[in-house]
């Protein structure tokens, strides 16, 4: 389709995105706010189209492309290498990318009107973007850490972007810190890969892993792992803090600090997705080791049901989507775990539509109520915010998982597959995400009836204010609202049951749950009214039920049961007390490491006995040889004799 020049459009996707961001970012002063988003948003609107061109090449043509671009240095006989992987996989994730970057850009234009930073936003929205392109193109493990970290710096930067306020400051701290220590992981698994196979690139690694099936290292002297299972659950801690898994989520909800926005771009389709997309790339190597898969399937289940639950105790509208947002990304680990890597993308295809409208929105209502974030202030906006009201629906209703919308295709072949895997852990892992539709669907809904319907609970004056958002504010959540809808019927077939990825995703024959679900399947209408008769489905229907009894038929209800459950309560208020841990334990016994360091290491052993002490020695030195100083000819003349007088001696005895 492209012709010779294939490289230079490749290039172009991220580069135009980088071009936007430099623009806005260096420029902004000059060119004003207009000029700013003009910039950011046409360089992300050219990296979208030209998306969608390579999509078409790739998916509809098959036409692949997987090469070098630039050698950045070389180490003996090993190239270090800037390349492109453009393969099916990539084209799925460039198209989502910056089809929600687009739209959380246009929204932008908005929700930060009055911001005083609006240059700066869009600079770090488009650079973001950049990074995140970088990231899925990458075909080495060398690019894979430039985009994986670049996203990491822009998210620190993006979450402390109102840095005047204090909770913003420590909230891009904790993500930056936590995300330090997966990134650690990670780096790990990238440097025994290194040493083990002597390449970063990624075909040169999977074509060599097969035969280190069997052999094994020391991790602990005695004790002898396997290498790909050892290689693979590093590179897993890395997705863990990438993708909010437990225990590394903790940077997540508290990343709510920054503009909206933004919660939409890191949380839906890009930043949090990484984990996700990197273990599906890395499918080859997880395919090698069921030890791997099945700490994949452990970590994501219990991120899925516990998290979820944590949801429903939130007042914050935003934090009900965050922890949401940690639960789903659950969902996707569980089937990475199962070899449903498939399924997985697919997952992270629909949930970035429907959780970027969620956000978005989110984002909407607080701008309606001035900047107002608590549900309990909230209510019967339904008639006064109409289109962010039935957006809102329709991305809550494809979250829940409810048939035809986009969610229900996605999380429940996930559900399927988890039932039809094998490898251990799985059994634990369907009745979790099994019972995470119900508390999905109920804390979803609550959201909902306690936002937009009952009786209004914000004060008087900001009442009768109430109105739509403008349309640059909801048109994108129109936009967003369709592929909620329609997505889920149109790839289920080709990415699920078809060979649309191709050879993206290895899975081996043992592990092949979605062939075997293959076999049942006969067509979406089949398929939708399976799941109208599916245990899911009555669970997703009772979640919004309940919900509707507690929060609008007995309102009062809720408190009733919390004071009746009040510790339940106070454990999922207080995020079973894992932030307190880090605080008290974690946070606390550094900085008392620093301060033994800094008292002991710095203050009296550096300063004291490094500097102060070289002084002190040098003026105990000084203070006893100025006595010989005296200024008298004759002391010198007898000091000069006397140094003849011994070195003649000791002269003449050595001779």
């Amino acid at each position: 389709m492209f012709g010779s020049d294939i490289k230079t459009i490749y290039l172009a996707i991220p580069l135009a995105s980088l071009a936007g961001a430099i623009i806005a970012g260096m420029f902004g002063w000059k060119i004003g706010r207009r000029g700013a988003h003009t910039a950011a948003i046409l360089g992300v609107t050219v990296s979208f189209l030209l998306s969608l061109a390579v999509f078409k090449d790739v998916i509809i043509d098959g036409h692949y492309f997987n090469g070098p671009v630039y050698t950045w240095a070389v180490s003996g006989d090993i190239p270090f290498e800037i390349g492109l992987l453009v393969d099916p996989l990539t084209a799925v994730m460039l198209a989502v990318v910056t089809f929600v970057s687009l739209m959380v850009h246009i929204y932008t234009i908005g929700y930060m009107h009055d911001d005083p930073g609006y240059q700066r936003f869009f600079c770090y929205t488009a650079l973001f973007t950049f990074f995140m392109l970088v990231l899925v193109m990458s075909n080495n493990f060398l690019q894979l850490f430039f985009g994986w970290e670049g996203v990491g710096l822009v998210s620190y930067l993006l979450i402390g972007f109102w840095f005047e306020r204090d909770s913003a400051i420590h909230a891009n701290l904790k993500a930056f810190l936590v995300n330090r220590v997966g990134d650690l992981g990670f780096l790990l698994g990238i440097a025994l890969i290194y040493v083990s196979f002597e390449s970063l690139d990624y075909a040169a690694v999977f074509a060599i892993a097969p035969q280190a099936t069997v052999t094994t290292v020391e991790v602990i002297p005695g004790h002898e792992w396997n290498l790909i299972t050892i290689i693979c659950i590093l590179l897993f801690v890395g997705a863990m803090g990438k993708s909010a898994q437990v225990p590394l989520h903790v940077w997540l909800p508290d990343s709510m600090e920054g503009p909206t926005p933004i919660s939409a771009l890191i949380h839906a389709a890009t930043m949090v997705t990484a984990g996700v997309f990197m273990v599906a790339r890395m499918s080859p190597l997880f395919e090698l080791s069921d030890v791997a898969l099945s700490v994949v399937i452990i970590v994501g289940t219990i991120t899925a049901l516990f998290l979820g639950l944590v949801a429903i105790v939130q007042n914050d509208i935003k934090r009900v989507v965050a922890y949401s947002t940690i639960s789903q990304l659950g969902y996707m680990m569980v089937a990475n775990g199962v070899s449903a890597y498939a399924g997985a993308i697919f997952h992270l295809m629909t949930h970035a539509f429907f959780k970027a409208l969620l956000f978005l929105a989110a984002g909407s209502v607080i701008i309606a109520l001035h900047h107002e974030q608590d549900m309990r202030k909230m209510g019967g906006l339904r008639k006064a915010m109409p289109v962010t009201y039935w957006t809102t629906l329709i991305g809550a209703l494809a979250l829940c998982g409810v048939p035809p919308f986009a969610g229900y295709f996605s999380k429940d072949a996930i559900i399927e597959a988890v039932h039809h895997s094998h490898l251990p852990g799985s059994g634990f892992a369907y009745v979790a995400v099994m019972s995470g539709v119900f508390i999905t669907a109920f804390y979803t809904f609550r959201m909902v009836f306690m936002t937009f319907h009952g009786k209004p609970r914000m004060d008087e004056h900001v009442r009768q204010h109430v109105r739509e958002s403008p349309l640059v504010v909801t048109f994108p959540l129109v936009m967003l609202a369709i592929p909620s809808v329609l997505a889920g019927g149109m790839y289920i077939e080709p990415m699920l049951f078809g060979n649309l990825f191709g050879s993206s995703i290895a899975v081996a024959p043992e592990h092949a749950v979605l062939a075997e679900m293959g076999r049942d399947y006969h067509g979406i209408g089949p398929f939708i009214a399976h799941g109208l008769q599916a245990l899911p489905f009555f669970l997703a229907v009772a979640g919004i039920v309940i919900a509707w009894l507690l929060y609008i038929r007995y309102p009062d209800l809720p408190k009733a049961i919390t004071d009746k459950l009040a510790f339940l309560h106070t454990l999922l208020v207080r995020k079973y007390f894992l932030d307190d841990f880090n605080e008290i334990v974690l946070a606390a016994g550094a900085r008392k490491i620093g301060t033994f360091f800094w008292k002991v290491g710095d203050v009296n052993v550096i300063d004291g006995l490094a500097v102060n002490g070289t002084a002190r020695v040098v003026r105990w030195v000084a203070s006893i040889v100025r006595y010989m100083q005296t200024g008298y000819v004759y002391h010198y003349a007898f000091a000069m004799i006397l140094g003849l007088f011994l070195l003649m001696t000791f002269f003449l005895r050595l001779t």
